[in-house]
């Protein structure tokens, strides 16, 4: 039975607390609008709770871990050294607590009431919230659906305690000797890297002719001979059948080049995408249209085929990252309130935390050749950086493409230590039109990363220092 159930009026109900709701939540109540959030989970979603922050985390504490068994080359030897994986654990929830109750200290300052609960639209301009025998309505002028996705659950893996989705493989109370991972794109690598700095057995199985093929093989080399050096094995065009259980295993049967075999392991984690969150929500009853894969339609402003409904994040088309999730929230925030704001994905940066870390932005070579251009590209090595050199981490390089007339940034691929953070100038240099010229006459500091941009601007122009044309 349905108890206390009552209606209120509000300007703005944002569904969903990730990184895409939470941020359209507080843009839209600085521009005025009385804002309530409902969430039947976590505030900060996937991304802050068992995804994007936890996992990088976890990969910053085997980095350290590696790092202090491999620096004889500096002097510096250490013995015994030990892992104590709760503590592990223990530090990265902290990270996370930290977080999450920053957004709901935002939500405070910002007049945003958030209400628990799972939410169920009941008209074009009613959503039902639901949580245990209690239920509330209310009434919007607006209403904005960010409920993310979640993990597949493919054919004969159904989750267990063996078997693992990312979420499972990140609250692990130990590291395991032996995993297999199936599904070689940024998660599956990401995470199979960090347990294999812990010192874990990993086999990756990866249906594709190649790890990460969103890709250009030139980018993946590098990480394909960290995880190589750090043990992994990684078995492509391999299709996972099925698993046998026991109380302390797995066996995961597979087709390898259309041979048979078997992979014993501890846990085996599946990492073969996510599905949007579209269903149960009733979005028939509120006007809204599904596209295909279960995802909502919508236009530039993120509004849906019901004019009040606005859908951001991975319930939409495109590439499922919370950065994206974050833009669209501030776009469809602004559209109800009136602005002209709409999305221009030019300059979405893409990032894996491999080792070493690949980043990309704007067109690659191939790409800018397929919509027409005449291109002109260059890339500069990180082995001829002093920084990178010092910090020993030489692997990897920048490449810029560029329009040949007249030099305009198209694009950039990073792969090398600290991409995730390098790949920024290049979105700002898409974004804001400039040329190759303008990056080289830009004066980086010395000795740091960032040189490697205005280095490879050189050799886009001709006229490398630091390398021999």
């Amino acid at each position: 039975m349905v108890v206390g159930e009552f209606t209120t009026e509000v300007d703005t109900v944002v569904i969903g607390a990730g990184p895409g709701g939470y941020v359209a939540a507080i843009r839209a109540a600085q521009l005025g609008q009385k804002v309530i959030v409902i969430e039947k989970e976590h505030v900060g979603g996937v991304c802050l709770n068992v995804g994007c922050i936890p996992s990088k985390a976890l990969i910053s504490a085997s980095h350290r871990f590696e790092q202090m068994n491999h620096s004889e080359a500096y002097g510096i030897k250490a013995e015994n050294v030990t892992i104590d994986f709760l503590k592990v654990q223990e530090w990265k929830g902290s990270v996370v607590e930290r977080l999450t109750g920053g957004v709901k200290g935002l939500f405070k300052a910002h007049g945003i009431e958030l209400v628990e609960g799972e939410a169920l639209f009941v008209d074009t301009d009613v959503v039902r919230v639901n949580h245990g025998y209690e239920s509330a309505r209310y009434k919007f002028n607006h209403c904005i659906i960010a409920t993310g996705s979640s993990a597949i659950e493919i054919p004969g893996f159904k989750w267990s305690d063996r078997v693992l989705s990312s979420t499972g493989a990140l609250a692990l109370k130990e590291i395991p000797k032996k995993m297999v991972v199936i599904g070689g794109g940024y998660i599956g690598i990401e995470l199979s890297s960090a347990f294999a700095g812990f010192g874990t057995e990993v086999v990756i199985l990866e249906g594709t002719p190649s790890i990460l093929p969103a890709f250009e093989k030139r980018l993946i080399a590098p990480v394909k001979k960290k995880l190589k050096q750090k043990g992994v094995t990684v078995y492509t065009n391999a299709l996972a059948k099925g698993v046998d259980e026991s109380a302390n295993g797995v066996s995961v049967t597979a087709e390898v080049k259309g041979k048979a075999q078997v992979f014993d392991a501890d846990y085996v984690m599946v990492t073969v995408g996510r599905r949007s969150n579209t269903k149960d929500l009733g979005l028939d009853l509120a006007g809204v249209e599904l596209a295909e894969r279960g995802l909502i339609k919508v236009d530039k402003q993120g509004k849906t085929t019901n004019e009040k409904i606005y859908a951001i994040g991975d319930i939409v088309a495109g590439l499922a990252l919370a950065h994206k999730a974050s833009y669209e929230g501030k776009i469809a925030a602004e559209a109800i309130s009136g602005e002209a704001s709409e999305v221009d994905y030019r300059a979405m940066p893409a990032v894996v935390f491999s080792d070493p870390e690949i980043a990309s932005v704007g067109l690659s070579e191939e790409e800018a050749v397929k919509e027409g251009y005449e291109v002109k590209s260059g890339q500069f090595p990180f082995a001829a950086n002093g920084r990178a050199l010092s910090l020993g981490e030489s692997d990897g390089f920048l490449k810029i493409v560029s329009r040949a007339s007249d030099g305009l940034v198209l694009g950039a691929q990073i792969v090398g230590t600290s991409a995730s953070d390098m790949i920024a100038e290049f979105g700002l240099a898409i974004e804001s039109g400039m040329t190759v010229e303008d990056i080289a006459l830009t004066i980086h500091a010395h000795p740091t990363l960032g040189e490697i941009a205005m280095e490879a601007a050189d050799v886009v122009l001709g006229h490398p220092i630091h390398i021999a044309k």
